[in-house]
């Protein structure tokens, strides 16, 4: 006859309690299929429970497929056809307390310095003006606030943006063809979609990686293109078979190359041979730069409609703030309607009205502005600092006037895991050129991804002293060969 202990299910009814007793020893093993159970008086009698609650339990067993009733017979065990004995197991653990057992997460590193992180200087964000941007859009009582956002995004902030790129960028583009979404992810994702699983993208080498993640996990094939002085490589690219390219001209990522005029042209060429092909223009980062004018778009001197501009305000702004926007070519709107405009807009029509205010009354500009000024000076202050460091008699720094990263390489016997390992030791979180790579290649060892926009003025020269400590052996190795008039001892 069997007997339980009702009480491990604590806060559960008596029926409860006793349905997942039975129902865990019939998936243990210890009631066996086809196994006669005790009629419902007999089981109440013998556990001194009621009849009711004896026929609730086997009332559930039965829904969920557990047991069967024959008629004049009783009750009878089913046969389970489970898996594997691990996945009896795991239903069974998770009965105990009728909670999966969920693991803690791995804790995130906590860094004194963070070289790696493409943060943002939250502290110049205007605060107060996007909060009583925020607050006026929401006084307003507009009912037009809580209907459903169009697929493409708010027309208002479709037309700021649309008149920015025409201030600032050059670019003639009619609202209609902007797409707002949360996140250039977002924005990736609806592109391959359009694309269609038999595309091929071509990326550059080294570069932007998370594109390249999401491609695989949408089963969509990739093909990594080195770069050059000039951008990516068109010698490589003729033998690939990709016909999507993804390339960041105005600044690229890791390496600060500026794309030549040249270079833009042949790859627009490229682009028109075939009517699937077409370029993906990744401008992020491109409104800090700090001298000059800005560098023009692929998509302003493309005539073919082959280009797809693509940006984000998640560092010219704040990255809480997840809005991107992507500009598409005619022909690719009109694919786009057909197919893709079921998928509605991810971002909220509160956050796309307090931004098209905050671009169309000049506060956008005025932040920029501000960032570019915070950021020059904290580079310049870096490299002045490293090049007066002892660091200089090791180091090289290449940088671009854009962006908020250098380059720095440094001559170590040190490999690149080493590098990281001492960083990591001191706190210190740091990427090297190579880990933005998919082709490893010599010349791009020992070179360091200094991005300074995390870093405080003051905290400039512990981190110099930071990076001197990690090189001290390479340092004084250099310093024991060489005096300050050239000579060697």
């Amino acid at each position: 006859m069997l007997t339980y202990d009702l009480d491990q299910y604590k806060g559960k009814s008596l029926y409860e309690s006793l349905y997942m007793c039975i129902r865990n020893d019939i998936l243990s093993g210890t009631i066996k299929a086809d196994e006669k159970l005790p009629s419902k008086r007999a089981l109440a009698s013998h556990m001194n429970l009621s009849v009711t609650t004896i026929e609730n339990a086997y009332s559930q067993l039965i829904t969920e497929g557990y047991i069967r009733a024959e008629h004049g017979r009783g009750f009878f065990v089913n046969k389970m056809d489970l898996a594997s004995d691990t996945s009896s197991m795991s239903i069974l653990s998770q009965n105990k307390n009728d909670t999966p057992y969920i693991p803690e997460p791995e804790p995130e590193p906590e860094y004194d310095m963070d070289f790696k992180s493409n943060q943002t200087a939250l502290t110049l964000f205007p605060m107060s003006t996007w909060s009583r941007l925020m607050r006026n859009i929401l006084s307003s009582q507009d009912i037009k606030l809580l209907e459903t956002v169009p697929y493409n995004g708010i027309r208002s902030l479709r037309t700021a943006i649309a008149e920015h790129l025409h201030s600032f960028r050059n670019m003639n583009v009619d609202p209609e063809q902007i797409i707002i979404g949360a996140g250039t992810e977002y924005l990736y994702s609806r592109l391959l979609t359009l694309f269609g699983r038999d595309s091929i993208i071509a990326m550059e080498d080294p570069g932007y990686k998370k594109f390249a993640d999401i491609s695989k996990d949408r089963g969509i094939l990739f093909d990594y293109v080195p770069i050059d002085s000039g951008g990516m490589s068109m010698e490589r690219l003729a033998r690939s078979k990709a016909n999507i390219l993804h390339v960041s001209p105005a600044n690229h990522f890791p390496t600060g190359t500026v794309m030549t005029v040249s270079r833009r042209m042949e790859l627009l060429e490229w682009a028109s041979k075939r009517p699937d092909r077409f370029i993906i223009e990744d401008d992020y980062d491109s409104e800090l730069r700090y001298s000059g004018k800005p560098i023009p778009t692929m998509y302003s001197i493309d005539t073919r409609q082959k280009v797809i501009y693509i940006n984000t305000f998640s560092k010219s702004v704040v990255p809480s703030i997840r809005i991107s926007y992507m500009v598409l070519p005619p022909l690719l709107l009109s694919r786009y309607r057909e197919t893709l405009s079921f998928y509605s807009c991810t971002v909220s029509s509160f956050e796309q009205l307090t931004l098209a205010h905050f671009i169309s009354e000049g506060y956008f500009e005025r932040h920029i502005n501000r960032l570019k000024q915070h950021y020059k000076e904290n580079r310049d202050l870096l490299i002045e600092a490293i090049k007066e460091s002892p660091l200089s008699l090791i180091a090289s720094i290449k940088e671009a006037n854009a962006g908020t990263h250098f380059l720095m390489r440094v001559n170590t016997y040190m490999n690149d895991s080493q590098i990281r390992k001492e960083a990591s030791e001191r706190r210190i979180n740091l990427a090297m050129l190579s880990d933005y790579e998919h082709e490893l290649s010599l010349r791009n060892t020992r070179t360091l991804v200094i991005n300074y926009a995390g870093l405080d003025k003051e905290k400039i020269s512990k981190a110099v002293a930071v990076l001197e400590d990690i090189f001290e052996t390479d340092i004084k190795r250099s310093q024991a060969v060489w005096v300050p008039r050239g000579g060697l001892k």
